[in-house]
């Protein structure tokens, strides 16, 4: 129970019974879909083990999907996006590997070799901020956010 004072009033409140007390914010990596079509993304990043990308997360129109939860580890992340209908693509210039169904794949280098393809993602410098939102669009220069 927590006691709180308003201007000479206390009130006493059930932190955890209440509806209306701030929840924490949450650490992560979300992918936002502002288009109105269904979208597949893939995220590759630096771990202990080497370079991972990891995909699909289907994203359905005008939702969001968490790729990472908790604590961001890295400060760089990478993002392929494709549209499911239209065939459109979020792109960059650093080039991983991706496969046809659902990944985890470490390394990035003989894609081909390996049975994988090879896509250019997008770097995101998240600065070291725990938290970061990319939003996809069909705007160019809308596509990207932090938390």
């Amino acid at each position: 129970m927590r006691r709180l004072s308003l201007g000479g009033l206390t009130v006493f409140a059930l932190a955890l019974a209440s509806p209306l007390v701030a929840t924490e914010a949450r650490a992560e990596f979300r992918v936002c879909n502002g288009t109105q079509n269904l979208v597949g993304v893939a995220i590759g990043y630096r771990a202990k083990e080497g370079w991972i990308t990891e995909g699909w997360w289907q994203v359905p129109a005008t939702t969001c999907a968490t790729l990472i939860e908790g604590e961001l580890q890295s400060r760089y992340y990478y993002l392929y996006a494709e549209d499911a209908a239209r065939g459109g693509r979020w792109t960059g210039n650093v080039n991983m590997c991706v496969a046809e169904n659902e990944f985890k794949i470490t390394g990035v280098q003989d894609c081909f070799a390996r049975g994988f393809q090879r896509m250019g993602f997008k770097e995101y410098d998240t600065g070291r901020q725990g938290s970061w939102m990319v939003q996809l669009s069909d705007t160019p220069g809308t596509q990207e956010g932090q938390n």
